[in-house]
């Protein structure tokens, strides 16, 4: 037996998500604030306020509900922060409401938790990137506030590896990540 620790998750489970999904990330990247030249400390609260309701629009997609709030407090948290540094008003903190979860498989959901802790892999990098020039905001959201601990990456990999494992399983998960990014790319849009 493997130890899923040293084999996060089946290449073929990985490979299947990028290439599902990569056109998708480009246009997520470009879309988002913080991919301006020399994004400002506005453009981290913008930022921050296009992710809370696609953190919230996610349990629609089979997300668990529990690791949703962890990101909307943290993200709560950044955008008040921003408020104070910027000296403006605080927009009012959201409280999840229930929304009907589509009828898909539990791959669905992981597909779409996929988009979601990726992107918090990809948050501490844009924090090593942005920490100096967004000074004093401690981007307590981009440095890991509201991920579970170190190794939650890996130990979603590893997940992947568990519960991923028919090729039925790998196309629903690659449609639940599909519909996670279109999400987004919907907020970006809106805004």
């Amino acid at each position: 037996m493997t130890n899923p620790a040293t084999h996060p998750a089946p290449p073929e489970v990985r490979a299947a998500l990028r290439r599902a999904t990569s056109h998708l990330h480009e246009q997520v990247d470009a879309a988002m604030p913080l991919s301006r030249t020399a994004p400002g400390l506005a453009d981290y609260r913008a930022h921050l306020q296009l992710l809370a309701p696609w953190v919230e629009s996610l349990a629609t997609l089979g997300v668990e509900r529990s690791r949703l709030q962890a990101e909307a407090q943290a993200i709560d948290a950044d955008i008040r922060e921003c408020a104070r540094l910027l000296g403006t008003d605080a927009p009012a903190t959201r409280r999840m409401a229930a929304s009907p979860v589509r009828s898909a498989g539990a791959a669905f959901g992981l597909g779409a938790r996929y988009v979601l802790e990726g992107s918090r892999l990809g948050a501490t990098f844009l924090h090593r990137r942005l920490a100096d020039a967004l000074a004093p905001h401690p981007l307590a959201y981009l440095s890991g506030a509201g991920w579970a601990r170190e190794g939650a990456w890996r130990d979603f990999l590893a997940q992947l590896q568990r519960q991923v494992v028919s090729g039925e399983d790998i196309d629903q998960a690659c449609e639940g990540a599909d519909a996670a990014f279109h999400l987004l790319l919907e907020h970006c849009s809106a805004a």
